[in-house]
C-alpha cells in the first residue's frame, strides 16, 4: 500500500469510528430484522448480511482491515430503513467499504463506469456506433474479459441529441408562466441516455404553469461514492450544488432523478461527511418529480384534468427512492389518471444497485435478487413498466423483455401533451 492510500485508509478509519460513535453500535440489539429483509444475502454466500458485515463485525476490527465480505453489500439501504433502533447500517457498511478501497485500491473497472457524464458526451457524438458496439456479442465479450462489465448486463442507450442541445434549439416558450420558477436536474442519465424523459418532465412542469430554469450540471458523484471514491465523489457533489445554486438559491429544484436526488438530500452528509450549509440547503429544497407533484396535490394545486389511460401497469418502488423516507409518491400519483390499473411490484430491489449489477462478479447476484421482479413484471404488463430511476428501467427491461419508463411519461400522456409529436 502506498504512502498516500495509507494516509487515505487511515482518514477514512478515523470517520467510521467518528460514525460508530455517533451512531452507536450499542443501538444494535441483534434483532435480525436487517438480515431478514436484505435483497442480497438470501442469494449468495458471498455476503453473510447488513449486520454481519457492519455493526457486528465492526466490533472487532478495531482498527484491522476491512473483510472483503462487504463489497458485496448493494448498498440499497433496506437495512437501514428497517432497523427498529435506527443503526444507520448501510451508511455504516458503505464507509466500511470505501476504507478497504483505501486499503487495497480501487479497480481500473470501478473507476471507469462511474465517470457517466464523460460516457455521455463521448458516446452522443457518435450514438449509432456506440449502440451497435454495446449490442454486439463479440465486443460485449472482450468488454467483460478486459474491463470486467458482464457481457449480458444492460447497458444505455446513447442518443443522437443531449437534453441541453435540445433545450438550445427549441422554440421560445409563448404560454406564460403562472407559478413561478423552477429548477430542473436531470442527472447524468436525463441529460444524455434518457433525454425523453427529461423533455417530458419540462414539458409537463411548463403545463401546469412553471418556468424551467436548467442550469449546466454534471454528475451528483454517487457512483463514485458506491465504489469508495470518496474524494472524487466529494468533489463532484460540491460543484453539482453550486452549479444548482447559480439558478437562483430560493426556487424548489425538482428531479428525474430519483437515486441523484438521495445522493444530495442523504449520502452527500451521512456518508461523504460534506455538512457544508450550501449543501443542507439544496438537500431540503429539491425533490423528486412525483413527490413534487403529489406535494402540490395534496395541496390542491395539482391540476387533474387527466385523459384515461387503460391498461394495467406493474410499478417498481426501487429501494433508492425509497430510503428517502418519501413513501411512494409515484405510485400515488399514477392512480390519479383514470383508466389505470397501477400494481405495486411490492418487491425489496432490482438488483442492479446502480453500478453494482454491471460487474462480472456480482450480475448473477444481481439477476437472482431481481428475479421476483421480472417475474411480476413478465405476469402483469401490457406492454409496459414503470420506474423511478434510470439503472432500475434499463436492468428491468433488459431482464423482463418489458418496455421501461419514468412515471412522468404517463402524466405527459395523460395531460394530452404527445398529441402533436
Amino acid at each position: 500500500m502506498s504512502k498516500r492510500q495509507d494516509e487515505r485508509a487511515k482518514e477514512l478509519r478515523e470517520r467510521l469510528n467518528n460514525e460508530l460513535q455517533r451512531m452507536s453500535l450499542d443501538m444494535c440489539v441483534k434483532c435480525t430484522i436487517c438480515e431478514t429483509s436484505c435483497p442480497v444475502a438470501p442469494v449468495t454466500p458471498l455476503f453473510s448480511g447488513p449486520k454481519f458485515v457492519g455493526p457486528q463485525a465492526e466490533r472487532f476490527r478495531d482498527g484491522e482491515s476491512v473483510d472483503h465480505s462487504v463489497d458485496y453489500c448493494s448498498s440499497c439501504g433496506t437495512c437501514s430503513v428497517v432497523c427498529p433502533q435506527g443503526v444507520h447500517v448501510a451508511e455504516l457498511n458503505s464507509l466500511a467499504r470505501a476504507v478497504m478501497k483505501a486499503e487495497q485500491g480501487v479497480p481500473v473497472r470501478d473507476q471507469l463506469i462511474t465517470q457517466t457524464v464523460l460516457m455521455g458526451k463521448a458516446m452522443t457524438p457518435v450514438a449509432p456506433i456506440a449502440n451497435a458496439v454495446l449490442d454486439n456479442k463479440l465486443a460485449r465479450i472482450a468488454m467483460e474479459k478486459i474491463v470486467g462489465v458482464h457481457r449480458d448486463a444492460p447497458m444505455p442507450t446513447a442518443r443522437t441529441q443531449s437534453l441541453h442541445s435540445w433545450l438550445k434549439k427549441r422554440p421560445a416558450r409563448t404560454k406564460p408562466a403562472t407559478r413561478g420558477s423552477v429548477v430542473y436536474f436531470h442527472g447524468c442519465a436525463g441529460g444524455y441516455f434518457e433525454v425523453d424523459a427529461a423533455k417530458k418532465a419540462i414539458e409537463v412542469l411548463e403545463h401546469i404553469g412553471y418556468d424551467v430554469i436548467v442550469p449546466e450540471q454534471g454528475c451528483c458523484g454517487l457512483a463514485e461514492q458506491s465504489n469508495g471514491l470518496f474524494e472524487k465523489a466529494s468533489a463532484s457533489v460540491r460543484k453539482l450544488d453550486e452549479q444548482l445554486r447559480s439558478a437562483g438559491t430560493d426556487l424548489p429544484i425538482v428531479s428525474t432523478a430519483g437515486s441523484c436526488t438521495g445522493m444530495l438530500k442523504h449520502e452527500a452528509h451521512e456518508i461523504l461527511g460534506i455538512h457544508d450549509p450550501e449543501l443542507l440547503d439544496v438537500g431540503t429544497r429539491i425533490r423528486e418529480i412525483s413527490e413534487f407533484l403529489m406535494e402540490l396535490y395534496e395541496a390542491d394545486e395539482l391540476p387533474t384534468d387527466f385523459r384515461p389511460i387503460n391498461m394495467r401497469l406493474p410499478y417498481h418502488a426501487p429501494c433508492q427512492v425509497k430510503s428517502q423516507g418519501m413513501g411512494t409518491p409515484a405510485y400515488d400519483l399514477l392512480r390519479l389518471i383514470p383508466g389505470l390499473e397501477v400494481i405495486d411490484s411490492n418487491v425489496t430491489c432490482c438488483g442492479i444497485a446502480g453500478t453494482y449489477g454491471l460487474k462480472k462478479e456480482k450480475y448473477e447476484i444481481a439477476q437472482a435478487v431481481g428475479k421476483p421482479l421480472f417475474d411480476m413484471i413478465k405476469d402483469t404488463n401490457e406492454g409496459l413498466a414503470a420506474c423511478d430511476t434510470e439503472t432500475c428501467r434499463w436492468q428491468i427491461e433488459k431482464s423482463s423483455g418489458v418496455t421501461t419508463v419514468h412515471p412522468i411519461v404517463l402524466i405527459h400522456q395523460a395531460y394530452g401533451l404527445g398529441d402533436g409529436e
